[in-house]
């Protein structure tokens, strides 16, 4: 779901039903990452993520551009070593080439088959 400001306030309607969170971020643009650090503090203490363990896998995008971040200053601007209960990894990454994709991916699978089956309850979305 789009991090633009008119869509965020969707974003807790999917949380219940997910079973993992993949936050990207631009990894250029500075003042965007405060906003980011906002929403993910915001987000991780919604009472449908607060206690559970779900993965949650940072996507640090754009990393081929000038001036962008290296992962290790984008988690200490998000504050990620704060995130104890839920396993998470950042990882920089190319949209357009597709760098970095792979590895993100395999790692979030990863840690999906680890996560022990829970049965989903119908709901409007479900039939």
């Amino acid at each position: 779901m789009s991090g633009q400001s008119r869509y965020r306030t969707m974003w807790e309607h999917y949380y219940q039903d997910c079973d993992a969170i993949i936050y990207v971020i631009d990894s250029a643009d500075h003042l965007r990452l405060v906003v980011a650090q906002d929403e993910l503090e915001q987000m991780l203490q919604h009472r449908s993520i607060i206690k559970r363990t779900i993965p949650i896998l940072f996507l640090a995008n754009k990393k081929d551009l000038e001036g962008s971040r290296p992962e290790s200053e984008i988690a200490e601007i998000l504050e990620l070593t704060k995130i104890r209960h839920k396993p998470w990894n950042i990882i920089a990454c190319n949209g357009h080439t597709g760098e970095g994709l792979k590895t993100a991916i395999e790692w979030l699978s990863d840690q999906l088959r680890q996560q022990p089956v829970v049965e989903k309850k119908p709901g409007p979305c479900h039939d």
